[in-house]
């Protein structure tokens, strides 16, 4: 997809859409599993992120190598206009990510992160309105027990295997993942149900019974 392309799905998407609406025109196409693990949430409530995956693989180590930080210098200072970050961490409650690489990415005009593992910093990565979604909250470094060993690979989140360039949407409810090949079509479904789904709101507001209104445009 053309970056423009990218930037113009992304803006419709945040102004209009939201994780229930791709998950269900996902569901539609019979791609079910497409939803992050419950446990990945947003810093804060308002946080919501869309853009394209750029991924990072973090394993646990019992020592810090000589260049810890490598990897994640490299995924980071190649960050393009409405990438997201996508990093699979092990199990130490040690912050992957934080204020500093929120501060590089955020020059980079990154969309987002999305962490399953640890971040700290997050009262100065809030301010800075930068949307993180992550497993927990953790004080410690990640040098000498986690490291990113890999980026730009195929990962697996939970039930949900993320490939660069796959489109993802993260708001308070969960975070979908879109596989780039479905990204056009999934845009276009997912606006055309959310004006569906604005109809049948106002007609119950009106007064219709869900049985009828769900009759009349299948859309509850």
């Amino acid at each position: 997809m053309a970056k423009n392309d990218l930037l113009s799905h992304c803006e419709m998407l945040r102004r209009e859409a939201y994780s229930a609406v791709i998950a269900d025109v996902l569901d539609g196409l019979g791609r079910m599993h497409r939803i992050l693990p419950s446990s990945i949430r947003p810093l804060w409530p308002e946080a919501m992120l869309v853009g394209r995956a750029r991924t990072i693989l973090v394993h646990d180590v019992a020592r810090a190598s000589p260049n810890p930080y490598e990897v994640e210098f490299a995924l980071v200072d190649d960050l393009s206009p409405g990438d997201v970050v996508v990093a699979v961490c092990g199990g130490h409650e040690a912050a992957f990510w934080g204020e500093l690489l929120t501060t590089a990415a955020q020059n980079h005009r990154a969309h987002g992160a999305v962490v399953d593992g640890f971040c700290r910093d997050v009262k100065k990565v809030q301010a800075m309105g930068f949307p993180v979604f992550a497993r927990g909250i953790a004080a410690a470094d990640s040098k000498g027990r986690c490291e990113a060993v890999s980026r730009d690979v195929a990962l697996r989140c939970g039930e949900v295997t993320i490939a660069p360039g796959d489109l993802i949407f993260g708001d308070f409810d969960r975070v979908v993942a879109v596989p780039k090949d479905l990204t056009e079509e999934v845009v276009a479904k997912a606006l055309e149900k959310v004006r569906g789904e604005r109809t049948v709101y106002n007609a119950l507001r009106s007064g219709m019974s869900a049985r009828e209104a769900y009759a009349r445009w299948g859309i509850l």
